[in-house]
């Protein structure tokens, strides 16, 4: 992709010796990146991080953020190795998808507690859930803008259906319609809202707008089964 070959150069004008590692993590390095609605998120390793740093930093990740991208995450080698531990999910995903874009794997021999890591599944996808329904509640009455809503979270719950399942020591691929799927069954809950939208997002169906507000409740529905199901987990001691 140019503009990440060009956000490494940038960023290696700007650090020089100071810039440790970039890695891309996320749907961009594991395949199921959709250019229309996906980030691209990208880890910053540097050596330091002070306001000079920062300040150095500013015009590139504005125009990076102009591009429609998260701005990358700033992080020194040494809060990589102790941060694992309280985002479990985020690093765990970053071992088993990532690509290196200049210097060193920092992630490799990276060791990832997953002491909270069922908690902190539960705590995003209820924040997440409680989120969709306050933006819904804001726009249920345009069947486009809830369409687009739906069609815009699905990946982030996809994700953490994933992790659910780890959660509950299931392995599943990474596929989203292999993770719904393996959630459906899980579940005893129909996937079809998931299916849906995944379909939206690929230009594959168009969606009826008389029918948004049925799968937005649809949607809501599995999620918070979603969540039922990583409460009654119990924590790994």
């Amino acid at each position: 992709m140019d503009n990440l070959k060009e956000l490494v150069e940038k960023l290696e004008h700007a650090y020089q010796d100071r810039l440790v590692s970039v890695v891309l993590y996320g749907s961009g390095a594991s395949g199921n990146h959709d250019s229309n609605f996906s980030d691209l998120n990208v880890l910053c390793v540097l050596k330091q991080i002070t306001p000079r740093e920062l300040g150095e930093g500013e015009p590139i990740l504005r125009w990076w953020r102009g591009l429609g991208h998260p701005s990358p995450l700033l992080m020194t080698e040494e809060e990589v190795h102790h941060s694992a531990d309280s985002f479990p999910i985020e690093f765990r995903d970053m071992q088993d998808h990532r690509n290196v874009l200049h210097g060193i794997d920092v992630i490799a021999h990276l060791h990832v507690d997953t002491k909270h890591y069922r908690t902190q599944v539960e705590h995003e996808l209820r924040a997440k859930l409680f989120r969709l329904r306050q933006q819904g509640a804001q726009v249920l009455s345009d069947p486009a803008a809830l369409l687009k809503l739906c069609a815009d979270s699905v990946a982030t719950f996809c994700t953490l259906g994933r992790h659910a399942l780890l959660a509950g020591g299931i392995e599943v691929a990474t596929g989203r319609r292999d993770v719904v799927h393996r959630l459906g069954e899980k579940l005893g809950a129909p996937q079809s809202p998931f299916d849906v939208l995944l379909d939206l997002r690929e230009n594959k169906n168009a969606v009826d707008t008389g029918d948004a507000v049925d799968l937005f409740a649809q949607y809501l529905e599995f999620v918070r089964r979603m969540v039922e199901y990583v409460d009654q987990m119990e924590d790994h001691k």
